[in-house]
């Protein structure tokens, strides 16, 4: 077939010209043609195909356009590019092999947006952009022995790599240090010496654990980490962590943070001796105490619920914080435990026994008491008949309630230096610290722990904090933007962007992104990563 102009025409200033589309053809007598259609007489839609392809454009029918390769990809790209800007690539850069270094910064990703355990990570990875953003090849195989190996790469080299982190987090030395503990539990015996049975904050006393020691500063940047035997006493890891910041980072002067299971005496003493600051709660009893040698006009005073109470009792400063809402969840909370108690121990006295030991009821009853944390409340006896009697203890009742919504702060820190109101707020940012290690165990998936050699689970540790420290830059570039929403959050929401590479029947023609919706947009210009997606990335 072949085109002929047959005439062309002005009309409204414009020159149309008019196509006859012929086909070829021989015959006994020569070679003919035919008209086979004018390409006037054609559709609206088919004259423009027509023209296209006489320009020299090349056309495929729609059946055979497809997006190949389609990827999700917004919230790896996001973690990519702060990679690169934090400068981890140069931290981990005598690290290992190139795709070791890759598996590593893959495993980082994934703590953030897919938590997984390296066994499924190549499952998980499959239809994302993680392989790429990582400088690995596209069937990357995310072997789990792999990942081990690279895992063994952190072996001597942590020390120095935590020091350049802290470095370029704090040009100028941290002033205030938040410390506290967690635990993580073991599925199964855990590695011999570093897993034990100890005090379970996951309330998992029948599992072996590991107590992770963290000390962040305020806004939640992680400093450093420790991984500690589970059997570990808490007043036993302060001074530990003082010797590590004070000589892996030189801080020399800082105030330090820390809740009441560390607050020993001689954890306190330490922190005078190394002319340091400290804030810390200590107990219910310790207040009870204090409001019992402050007098009547002081105690007076723990009435109104409203304002801090500042005291130097004995050349000790403490500061009394509290307010109604925390009066109110102290009165509920000793209501539910004095119920559950009681229900118990009817439940106990009307148990038939086919032969009275009072002695073992006793210990019976005592244990339940110890389990519902309401030994305090109760006085109870044992017949020699069997029958069980007790009764509330309602001064002791009377006298907490008196003190329901309150707790003690104290601090070395002069007023001059640190008011009553910055006092609590220290406090409250290691409540804020807290959540974070709510972060730093479900969305960061350190627990449960599945490793058996005990470098391993140091090291799983370490890939957790360096995910959850990029995390935190993250967060706190974007609460300085307005945008207090999780970071992993984000992240994954970002991950329904997809980028891809269109394909035009047997030919690759170009890499596509699609369309960000509405809300996703002015997410990204409030957040300032509008460029990041103004072009897709090679595929």
């Amino acid at each position: 077939m072949f085109v002929q102009i047959t005439k062309s025409a002005r009309q409204n200033g414009k020159t149309y010209l008019s196509y006859l589309v012929r086909e070829s053809f021989r015959t006994p007598k020569g070679p003919r043609s035919r008209t086979v259609c004018n390409i006037t007489d054609l559709p609206p839609a088919t004259r423009d195909l027509v023209a296209a392809s006489l320009q020299g454009q090349d056309l495929v029918a729609a059946a055979q356009c497809q997006l190949d390769q389609a990827l999700d990809y917004g919230g790896l790209a996001v973690l990519n590019e702060a990679w690169s800007r934090f400068g981890l690539d140069q931290l981990i850069a005598d690290m290992g092999s190139e795709r070791q270094r890759g598996l590593l910064k893959a495993v980082i990703f994934s703590r953030l947006l897919f938590p997984c355990p390296k066994l499924s990570l190549a499952q998980q990875a499959q239809g994302t952009w993680l392989a790429p953003a990582c400088g690995l090849a596209p069937d990357e195989s995310f072997d789990e022995d792999d990942i081990y190996y690279a895992m063994d790469q952190f072996n001597g080299q942590w020390v120095a790599l935590e020091k350049q982190l802290y470095q370029r987090a704090f040009p100028q030395s941290a002033r205030l240090v938040l410390y506290d503990l967690t635990s993580v539990y073991f599925e199964g015996k855990g590695p011999e010496h570093l897993a034990e049975y100890g005090h379970s904050r996951d309330h998992r006393a029948d599992r072996p654990q590991i107590i992770l020691a963290v000390a962040t500063d305020p806004e939640g940047l992680p400093l450093h980490v420790a991984v500690l035997r589970g059997n570990r006493n808490d007043t036993q890891t302060l001074q530990g962590l003082l010797h590590t910041l004070r000589r892996r980072f030189g801080i020399a002067e800082a105030t330090f943070v820390f809740d009441g299971g560390m607050s020993s005496r001689l954890n306190l003493e330490a922190m005078e001796e190394a002319h340091l600051g400290y804030v810390t709660r200590l107990s219910a009893a310790t207040l009870q105490n204090l409001a019992a040698e402050l007098g009547l006009e002081k105690q007076l005073e723990l009435g109104d619920r409203q304002r801090l109470l500042e005291v130097t009792h004995e050349g000790k400063r403490y500061v009394i914080a509290g307010g109604p809402w925390r009066q109110q969840r102290d009165q509920e909370r000793r209501q539910c435990r004095i119920a559950k108690a009681e229900t118990e121990l009817k439940r106990l006295a009307l148990v038939q026994r086919k032969r009275v030991d009072g002695q073992k009821l006793a210990s019976q009853v005592g244990r339940t008491l110890q389990r519902l944390k309401a030994h305090k409340y109760f006085t109870y006896r044992v017949e020699p008949t069997g029958q069980l009697h007790w009764e509330r203890k309602t001064d002791r009742i009377a006298q907490e309630a008196q003190q329901d919504g309150w707790y003690l702060l104290s601090t070395n820190e002069p007023v001059a230096r640190c008011s009553g109101e910055q006092v609590l707020r220290h406090y409250k940012g290691l409540l804020e610290v807290e959540e974070a290690f709510c972060e730093l165990k479900s969305y960061l998936e350190v627990r449960p722990v599945h490793h058996r050699r005990p470098d391993r689970v140091i090291n799983h540790v370490r890939l957790c904090f360096l995910a959850y420290w990029l995390s935190a830059r993250l967060g706190g570039e974007w609460r300085a933007k307005g945008v207090s929403e999780e970071v992993p959050r984000v992240l994954r929401h970002l991950q329904t962007i997809r980028v891809g590479r269109l394909q035009l029947g047997p030919q690759v023609h170009s890499t596509l992104m699609t369309q960000i919706p509405k809300n996703l947009n002015d997410q990204l210009q409030k957040l300032g990563l509008g460029p990041l997606f103004a072009a897709p990335p090679k595929l």
